[in-house]
């Protein structure tokens, strides 16, 4: 048998958020691209693409939910209020809050910018109608009548007519002229309900306004006067609710597509010479209508609607809609935080339809299982604590379908590729039934029926691909064979039960079955593992040692164990044959949600209710990473086929992508090392060329302070402040305080302190104390100064001193020849000169701390005691020998500089 290929082991992997919240309900806005969109996340605005779902950035709220939002004609702009009763105008590319002012008295229920971009108008629950200046924030309009809540807004299309309409739940629509500040028209009926949706036709001529009572009533605006009544009449919906009416623009694609299609005989008139619009309401349809001065009529109406079926039958389908530019169709939103995109188009037999073309979900609750699926795990179904499976395609980063038929929330799935080629996922749930679905057709081919309590794990077979395993909270292990499901199966089969077996005292939380499909491990809440027998599942053995419940199990790929995770915050790897516990790992802080085994059985990753996903190796019993991308609780963990990519995702209704970048790092790692080689052979030439501007940059660059530190030696002894000033002032704050930093560390040593007061004292010289108090944690850093700059000015005073002392002594023994009296003398003592001298011209003050100069401390101060000593013995020898040459006969004279001159006796 020939020897598996050798497999390298996973050192990191690279995250990539791939859906996360952004969208919890209300208010939205759409660019007037269509390329973004601005949606009320909570108390913040989230910025979202709408081509991927990605979050382009966030507006940080003031801690209340936001009510209202729109965006400004040129895109630049966003408004928003919230409970707070504040307006706030953001700008769109630096995501900050230009200004904001106080609103209404009650929270704000919708906005609308005009065309000029100028005024903002806001309805409030205050029963008030208010118009603002953008640019200087104060209120120019506040229109006062309506009784009830205003609901909704609109301006005049043309912006040289300054009209705005209003719309309340007092059943009325007002009409205000901005010009004259009053009020045109009251637009009532007796027969008008709450009021949920105002439009206006491109000509200004018409003003379409819905009802929540299943009626759109059409005005003349020259008039003011009621044109006609639609109501939403249906066989078995007599009175549909209609949330928005649209006009539909006659530029956009939705208008150029309907004017090519085909209506029947009685259609066709009307159709050709109308307006169009469409409304969606609570039954999840969306109907498109035509309409005239005289008459109007439904040309459209979805067969089959996209909306969530649970949803659409509890009332709570669409709840607004919008006609997007620059031909992108239609968005439709739902009132489960989904966004909808439609493209009109032609179908085959010359008639109009909207086709889904991408779905976002802008939140899930949480996220409690998740699984790939096809053969290059294209797709990812996620189970969100409701009653559908989402199934997400991760190139499009958007919600490609929604399988629905449970009745119960989806706790757990499961998927394979059969053996007949078909890709195929298993689901349990709270309605104490599984299902079987294609995951190519999209649609449940099996259901399984037996348990009588939740079903908690199901899990595939991995050799055969024929029969999946169920455990439940009733506490029983189901095996459900399909060998009989045939490809052109129109309706779902009822499944059948193989084998049974009560496997435990407590609720099954887990399943894995063998890669040879011999055997079935099942974790429970009471605390134990077991391992069972296939096809009749009689138990082998019993895995005891955990002390909390156990929430994964799964076998090696290639060795006769079986790793479990539990609530007691370890995982445990256990040998199948005697049930002895092999290894055990620590180092999560909180209960341990998953194990899956990576590379071959080598190595394996976990995640946990402390919100970390961490990376093993199993030979060294070593957690080479953790990663910590989730604010709360991992529930899912989901690892492809190849290992390369994994799926996490949790309570915190995040999942999170991570890719294997251990090859990508590698190659990082040496372009860095071959990047450094490169860099230091550049800075050792500049070194050789004495270029120390360049030196001092790039030594900087690679951050090697031995050599920074070696360069300012080096212009300490030259005292050659030209390239240090030119390279300190390139530095910017960041810099600055790394190099303060390093500067901190050589201060504490006293061989080095010299170059580090050279470098405080060109940098107090070069930057002006403003400057200097922007870096940040400058007081810490000269904190640090302080205590050792202190210890050195005191070591070298008491050398200053000391040397006085010593010149004393020396001109006391007459080794030193007295001043002449006759002529006064400048000249002093060796030591004190050289000292004093020292000290006037190294020592500057600056704001009142005195630095030392490079003349005399490129060595330690200490150092020079042995040499002053050495001097004074040499010039006490030579005095003795003069004395004793004086006292032989010999006459000395001296001369006129005070050295003495030897004459014959």
């Amino acid at each position: 048998m020939a020897a598996l290929p050798s497999v390298g082991l996973k050192r990191n992997y690279r995250c990539s958020r791939f859906l996360q919240k952004f969208y919890s309900g209300g208010s939205y806005a759409v660019s007037s691209d269509g390329s973004f969109i601005a949606c009320v996340c909570d108390d913040e605005i989230k910025l979202i693409d709408s081509s991927n779902c990605s979050v382009r950035g966030t507006f940080e709220g003031d801690g209340e939910e936001v009510t209202a939002l729109t965006i400004s004609p040129d895109d630049r702009l966003i408004f928003s209020a919230s409970h707070s009763r504040l307006i706030r105008v953001w700008d769109l590319f630096s995501f900050k809050c230009m200004r904001s002012w106080k609103g209404h008295d009650g929270p704000v229920t919708s906005m609308v910018c005009h065309a000029s971009g100028s005024l903002l108008a806001t309805a409030g629950a205050d029963t008030t109608v208010r118009v603002w200046d953008v640019d200087g924030g104060f209120c120019t309009h506040q229109f006062r009548g309506h009784t009830g809540v205003v609901t909704c807004i609109a301006f005049h299309p043309d912006a040289k007519r300054l009209l705005l309409f209003s719309g309340s739940d007092d059943e009325t629509v007002m009409v205000w002229n901005l010009e004259s500040k009053k009020r045109v028209a009251v637009l009532k009926e007796s027969d008008t309900s709450r009021i949920s949706s105002l439009a206006v036709t491109e000509d200004g001529r018409s003003l379409l306004m819905a009802e929540r009572g299943g009626v759109v009533t059409i005005w003349d605006l020259q008039k003011y006067s009621r044109q006609q009544t639609i109501t939403m009449k249906e066989k078995d919906n007599l009175l549909e609710t209609v949330n928005t009416v649209c006009i539909i623009p006659e530029r956009s694609l939705m208008s150029s597509c309907l004017s090519q299609c085909k209506f029947p005989n009685k259609q066709k008139k009307i159709a050709t010479a109308s307006h169009y619009f469409l409304t969606v309401g609570e039954d999840g349809a969306i109907r498109v209508w035509c309409f005239s001065p005289t008459s109007s009529l439904c040309i459209y109406k979805q067969r089959s609607s996209d909306v969530t079926p649970v949803s659409a039958k509890s009332g709570v389908g669409f709840i607004s809609a919008v006609v997007l530019p620059l031909h992108k169709g239609l968005l439709c939103v739902t009132a489960d935080e989904q966004f909808l995109f439609y493209h009109p188009e032609k179908s085959s037999d010359g008639s109009f339809q909207l086709s889904l073309y991408r779905r976002l979900v802008g939140y899930h609750e949480q996220i409690l299982d998740l699984t790939f699926l096809s053969e290059e795990d294209q797709y990812l179904a996620v189970a969100t604590n409701s009653e559908q499976v989402c199934v997400y395609d991760l190139a499009a980063m958007s919600c490609s379908y929604v399988l629905t038929g449970h009745a119960g929330i989806v706790l757990c799935l499961d998927s394979c590729r059969s053996s007949s080629g078909r890709s195929l996922m298993v689901t349990g749930s709270r309605d104490h039934h599984v299902r079987l679905w294609d995951a190519e057709r999209r649609c449940c081919v099996g259901i399984g029926k037996g348990h009588m309590g939740d079903v908690g794990a199901v899990a595939f077979s991995k050799k055969w691909k024929n029969f999946f395993v169920s455990g439940s909270s009733d506490r029983t292990i189901k095996v459900w064979g399909f060998d009989d499901l045939s490809k052109d199966l129109e309706q779902e089969i009822t499944l059948k039960s193989k084998a049974v077996v009560a496997a435990h005292d407590k609720d099954i939380n887990c399943l894995a079955v063998s890669p040879i499909d011999s055997l079935i491990c099942s974790g429970s809440e009471d605390r134990t593992a077991c391992i069972w027998r296939l096809p009749e599942l009689i138990s082998v053995i019993v895995l005891k040692g955990h002390k909390r419940g156990i929430f994964s199990v799964e076998f090696s790929p290639v060795d006769q164990c079986v790793i479990t995770s539990s609530g007691d915050r370890t995982i445990k790897i256990w040998a199948i044959s005697d049930g002895s516990c092999l290894k055990t790992f620590e180092g999560h802080t909180a209960g341990v949600s998953r194990a899956l085994f990576l590379t071959r059985g080598t190595q394996f990753v976990s995640c946990g209710f402390d919100g970390m996903l961490k990376l093993w190796t199993i030979k060294t019993n070593e957690c080479i990473a953790t990663y910590d991308q989730h604010d709360d609780r991992i529930w899912a963990l989901a690892v492809a086929k190849n290992s390369e990519v994994l799926a996490t995702g949790g309570e915190d209704a995040i999942i999170n992508l991570w890719y294997d970048s251990t090859a990508s790092d590698k190659e990082e790692t040496f372009r860095r090392e071959e990047e450094a080689v490169l860099r230091g052979q550049e800075l050792e030439n500049a070194i050789s060329d004495a270029d120390y501007a360049k030196a001092i940059q790039l030594a900087f660059e690679l951050r090697r302070p031995h050599k920074l530190f070696e360069l300012f030696s080096q212009l300490c002894r030259r005292d050659a402040p030209d390239p240090l000033g030119k390279t300190l002032c390139s530095l910017g704050k960041d810099e600055l305080r790394i190099l303060l930093e390093y500067a901190r560390e050589w201060n504490t040593k006293p061989k080095l302190c010299h170059v580090a007061n050279f470098v405080l004292f060109h940098i107090f010289k070069l930057f002006p104390p403003t400057k200097i108090m922007e870096i940040k944690g400058i007081s810490e850093l000269l904190e640090g100064f302080i205590p050792y700059s202190q210890r050195h000015f005191s070591r070298i005073d008491r050398l200053v001193r000391g040397s006085f002392l010593l010149d004393y002594t020396l001109n006391a023994m007459s080794v030193m020849e007295p001043e002449n009296p006759t002529q006064p003398s400048n000249k002093i003592s060796v030591f004190s000169s050289k000292f004093g001298a020292q000290k006037k011209h190294a020592n500057p003050e600056i704001n009142g701390q005195t630095y030392i100069s490079s003349e005399h401390l490129n060595a330690d101060p200490e150092s020079d005691v042995p040499e002053m000593e050495d001097k004074a013995s040499s010039k006490k020898r030579k005095s003795s020998i003069k004395l004793k040459k004086a006292s032989s006969g010999k006459k000395m004279k001296l001369s006129d500089d005070g050295l003495p001159i030897s004459l014959e006796a």
